[in-house]
Order: C-alpha cells, then sequence, then structure tokens
C-alpha cells in the first residue's frame, strides 16, 4: 500500500471503522470466518516490504564483482548486498 496513491476514507468508511473500533473482542461476530488451525503451509513476509531508500554508495569493484559472479545471471546482486548488511546490522545490534 502506498500513502501517497492512496484515496482517503469516506465518511461512512470512517464511521465504520470508528465504530468496529469501539466493539470488545466478545462483541465482534467471527462466525463466518473459519478457524485456521493448520498454518503448515504459511509463508511468513509476504505482503511486509521493508520501505527501501535509494542513495549512492561507493563499493570496492572486487566486493561488487564477486556478489554480481555469485547471482543468478548477475541479478538480484543488490538485494544480496541489501541481506549481507541486514544480516550484520541483526549480529551487531545485540552487542
Amino acid at each position: 500500500m502506498n500513502k501517497d496513491n492512496s484515496s482517503p476514507l469516506t465518511p461512512a468508511q470512517s464511521a465504520e471503522l470508528s465504530a468496529l473500533a469501539s466493539l470488545t473482542d466478545d462483541q465482534i461476530n467471527t462466525r463466518d470466518m473459519p478457524e485456521r488451525k493448520d498454518w503448515s503451509g504459511a509463508r511468513r513476509g509476504v505482503f511486509y516490504r521493508p520501505i527501501k531508500k535509494q542513495l549512492t554508495l561507493r563499493l570496492d569493484a572486487d566486493v561488487i564483482d564477486w556478489f554480481k559472479s555469485h547471482a543468478p545471471n548477475g541479478e538480484g546482486y543488490q538485494t544480496s548486498i541489501n541481506s549481507a548488511l541486514r544480516e550484520y546490522v541483526v549480529q551487531h545490534a545485540r552487542e
């Protein structure tokens, strides 16, 4: 969902959301929603996309070449670099 391209809620939609927000859990009718007991086929993070920020970053040529050579057809190497940086951040955030 892109907030910049989303249309604002109509007054009716806002009123409906407000009415739903005021209900307690036991007041919400969920009979039409079957309980999901088997989550074996579920995939995590399918709808979540972290916000990306474009920037210019100077990296050593050999580092870029290594990531490109390990990417199929040289595609997706930037994603691999991002994953490596994220892994580094996660490891060092614990310190």
